[in-house]
């Protein structure tokens, strides 16, 4: 049984709508495909689908990646489990956040610190995801064996070796950072977050229950 439900709220919605709209290239989906075997697979065998989207810092797109996974996989009623991770603890960047907040999630944070650890919700029966900056093997992802999904290419090229990994699987974005503090900085984050959410969309629905 899953634990959310698929009723999305309606700006969420909308940007979801705009997400299934834009296209993914064949190049794309060729490295999309990988996860969805690795996904299909496990479906396939009754066993737990564990997912951890690792970047460096786990501040902006394991981040995104994680949240937008979680909930197409929610949507889809397909059971898995979607963490993500660093190799260093920094924070969810706020930028990061605020355009989760533009898409039309539910943000809220539970502490005022230097890392907050926030809720973000899809609709007003979910369950929240919980999202903050962390190692990869922080005890918040609570899974003995998951799929390292790699979303950035200094993560994927400085970790040779992650503890648990069934499949280490590379689905590497362009990081907003670089155009944190100019005109753009907004625009480049949420082209970032629909990317992602279009490409995690497409992964669930080309699976079979």
């Amino acid at each position: 049984m899953l634990k959310r439900k698929n009723t999305l709220y309606p700006t969420l919605a909308e940007t979801i709508q705009k997400a299934g709209e834009l296209p993914i290239s064949e190049e794309r989906k060729q490295v999309l495909q990988v996860l969805i075997n690795y996904i299909q697979s496990k479906l396939d065998q009754g066993q737990d689908v564990n997912l951890n989207f690792i970047c460096t810092h786990n501040s902006r797109r394991s981040q995104f990646s994680q949240i937008w996974a979680q909930t197409a996989a929610d949507f889809h009623r397909i059971p898995a489990n979607c963490y993500s991770g660093g190799v260093e603890v920094t924070a969810f960047n706020e930028r990061a956040v605020n355009s989760l907040k533009r898409s039309g999630f539910r943000v809220s944070s539970k502490e005022n610190s230097s890392n907050p650890i926030y809720s973000v919700f899809y609709s007003h029966e979910s369950d929240p995801i919980t999202a903050f900056s962390k190692v990869y093997d922080d005890p918040a992802n609570d899974a003995l064996h998951f799929a390292a999904v790699m979303t950035c290419d200094h993560a994927d090229e400085n970790c040779p070796f992650i503890p648990g990994t069934e499949q280490r699987i590379p689905v590497r974005y362009e990081d907003p950072k670089a155009f944190d503090d100019t005109e753009l900085e907004a625009q480049k984050y949420d082209e970032r977050s629909l990317q992602i959410a279009a490409e995690m969309w497409f992964v669930f629905s080309q699976l079979k229950k």
